[in-house]
């Protein structure tokens, strides 16, 4: 019998968890960012889900949020036609990037030198770093709200998305060079720079695409409405979740479910694999972001694999063990996914 996933449970958020993003693996290990509805991005140490710090500043919802690929530098985009950098290290506001509208995406080239926006105003805007107060590169072309705007290519090249159309765009020339129409509005968009691959939802729709030419490559159906997917980075499987609050674990080259489980309780925004794939990291309409171990039972982070000694020559059953929980908690607690397993800061009260 397949042992019962133990999420650990990040409370802190007070609105909707809307966007998150992982760091690469850093010395210090990796990291965690969630933009939520509240206005109050949180950085959190990735494998474990403890509270670093809040980003203070925004007066309005954070749509959007990401990291450097050394965690020191963050970046969000909210509602209060603004995004911001931050120093993801002490906390401290940076940069704050004025728009003319709503701003739903942010994306740091690899060398963290210039950071990609798009909105509401249906412009994307390339910001140099070391000149935050010039004029930002402005690339047009799109016909309504950006959902999502990222680099790919080696920063060489632009992959956005409005309500049902992905477009790739040339970054030296500014030129667009490819559009694809999807039958339903956009809801998510990864980029995978391991074989170029981008991952985009819409309706029950779970697509891939070549991120250099927009080819189609497979896409897989899920049972209800899908908000967000995320590929492995070996491409062995690709978790998604959406309205009707479930986790779905599908096997990325036959698109056989492998795992389904209620994973919150509200509809499910955002899904995203670590960078070691040991773990994937679920932000939900309830105000809570859950972490889920991709192979259960394997000792990593917080997650302990308990085998009991035999009893009567039977071996008892692995059980999985969180710190500070009695054994006989434990069926208890995996039971719905108990909003109660694990939280990782104090609560919030208003």
């Amino acid at each position: 019998m397949a042992m019962r996933q133990t999420p650990l449970t990040c409370s802190g958020h007070t609105r909707p968890v809307v966007d998150l993003a992982f760091s690469d693996i850093t010395p210090y290990g990796y990291f965690l960012i969630s933009a939520c509805k509240d206005g109050k991005p949180m950085l959190r140490q990735g494998d474990t889900g403890d509270w670093i710090g809040t980003f203070l500043g925004h007066k309005g919802a954070v749509w959007g949020a990401t990291l450097n690929k050394d965690a020191s530098k963050a970046a969000t985009a909210a509602a209060d036609f603004t995004a911001k950098v931050w120093d993801a290290v002490s906390g401290d506001e940076l940069i704050t990037l004025a728009h003319k509208h709503i701003v739903k995406s942010v994306d740091f080239t690899e060398d963290s030198n210039y950071l990609l926006t798009g909105g509401q105003d249906k412009l994307l805007r390339i910001y140099d770093m070391s000149k935050p107060e010039a004029e930002p590169q402005v690339i047009s072309g799109h016909t309504s709200g950006i959902k999502k705007a990222l680099w790919s290519s080696n920063d060489k090249q632009i992959l956005s998305a409005d309500d049902k159309t992905v477009r790739l765009w040339d970054r030296n020339t500014m030129t667009e060079l490819k559009a694809v129409n999807v039958a339903m509005c956009v809801s998510s968009m990864e980029y995978v720079p391991e074989g170029e691959i981008l991952v985009i939802t819409y309706g029950r729709t779970i697509a891939f695409h070549s991120a250099e030419t927009l080819e189609q490559i497979k896409s897989f159906e899920a049972p209800a409405t899908v908000n967000s997917a995320s590929l492995h980075p070996a491409k062995e499987c690709l978790v998604a979740g959406g309205e009707d609050f479930k986790l779905y674990k599908y096997d990325y080259n036959t698109g056989e479910e492998l795992e389904s489980y209620k994973g919150h309780f509200g509809p499910i925004h955002c899904v995203r694999f670590s960078a070691d794939g040991e773990l994937y990291a679920s932000g939900s309409e309830d105000g809570t972001l859950r972490l889920w171990q991709t192979t259960v039972g394997k000792t990593y982070g917080l997650w302990k694999c308990v085998v009991p000694e035999e009893e009567g020559g039977e071996v008892a059953k692995a059980r999985v063990s969180l710190p500070g929980t009695a054994e006989e908690d434990l069926e208890d607690l995996a039971s719905e996914n108990s909003d109660s397993i694990y939280s990782t800061t104090p609560e919030v009260k208003a």
